[in-house]
């Protein structure tokens, strides 16, 4: 994992090639300490995260904040609708078809995670959604560039896009990133990165709605089944994503001090084609044949048809703005 960590630093090991080579490790079984990994792995990405603030203006993460959260009350309940009807249909476990919506609308594994805590759902349930988010990341963050530069879709376009569709904020940013070295003549180096990174904040907020609707919703039906006395669950705790303030103080000095524009600039690099690169060796040595066995072929459909539906609906609704 030492020699991983060191080729991320190479110039051509892309965020895609790092979460290629992660997974690649995971499955020969060359990788421990999965959930301490995985804990590094948050922490860089949020630290990344703030890092690239320094280098935003406040009136862009604004503007893009603005297009995230309209885009997020549709997307949301949209999800969780289509993801009701399917399920039945399907026939998938209330909790795993719970775990998936939340994981397709908000920030998949953090809003998984999140709402497991408030619906009760077993370890299985929660390795088939994360097993599901997982391997529907993993294809985002190489295919979405390309349909993005086959559309010719813009910077900004393509961020709020992917910010939209891809469903953790890890990959969300190296897909970004991507798109915008492949876009190499843009006047923008890093739009696309910046945009996303401010929408899929702005939808990582949702989280505590969506969990203490889904902890309501779930006490009413625990309550008609005559096994729940309460209305809302005892002491629900709900995650505060701490890390989105600290963005946007980050953004508010960048803006307010120039001055250090060129220390941003650095740190900005350093976050986008370094850190993130790390943070996803790291989430892809987090796979198991495990994960990947468990996620059943009810669910899976279910993932895909929810992402799919995500995706093409915001497609059409950037393209046409």
């Amino acid at each position: 994992m030492a020699a991983g960590v060191g080729a991320c630093m190479l110039p051509m090991v892309t965020p895609p090639i790092a979460l290629a080579a992660g997974m690649v490790l995971a499955l020969l079984g060359l990788t421990s300490h999965a959930k301490f990994l995985g804990k590094v792995a948050r922490y860089l990405i949020q630290t990344a995260i703030v890092l690239l603030g320094l280098g935003m203006d406040l009136r862009q993460v604004a503007k893009a904040g603005l297009v995230g959260a309209v885009f997020a009350a549709g997307t949301i309940v949209g999800t969780f609708v289509l993801g009701a009807v399917l399920g039945r249909w399907l026939r998938t476990e209330r909790n795993v078809t719970t775990l998936l919506c939340s994981g397709t609308a908000i920030c998949g594994g953090s809003a998984i995670a999140a709402t497991a805590s408030v619906i009760a759902a077993t370890e299985a349930q929660i390795a088939v959604a994360m097993g599901a988010v997982f391997l529907l990341n993993a294809i985002a963050i190489y295919v979405f560039p390309h349909i993005g530069t086959l559309l010719q879709m813009t910077q900004e376009q393509f961020g709020t896009w992917a910010a939209v569709a891809i469903h953790d904020v890890a990959n969300v940013v190296g897909a970004a990133a991507q798109f915008d070295r492949m876009a190499a003549n843009a006047e923008h180096p890093r739009l696309a990165t910046e945009t996303a990174t401010a929408v899929k904040l702005t939808r990582t907020l949702w989280i505590a709605p969506v969990v203490l609707a889904c902890a309501w919703w779930f006490a009413r039906l625990k309550q008609d089944e005559d096994t729940l006395g309460t209305s809302v669950p005892p002491k629900t705790q709900i995650p505060i994503p701490w890390f989105v303030l600290w963005f946007v103080v980050a953004a508010t000095v960048g803006t307010l001090v120039p001055q250090i524009h060129e220390f941003a600039e650095i740190a900005g690099k350093i976050a986008k084609e370094k850190m993130m690169t790390v943070a996803l060796l790291l989430i892809g040595s987090g796979l198991s044949l495990h994960a990947i066995r468990s996620v059943g072929w009810r669910a899976m459909v279910l993932a895909v048809v929810l992402w799919v539906a995500i995706s093409a609906a915001a497609l059409v609704v950037i393209r046409g703005v």
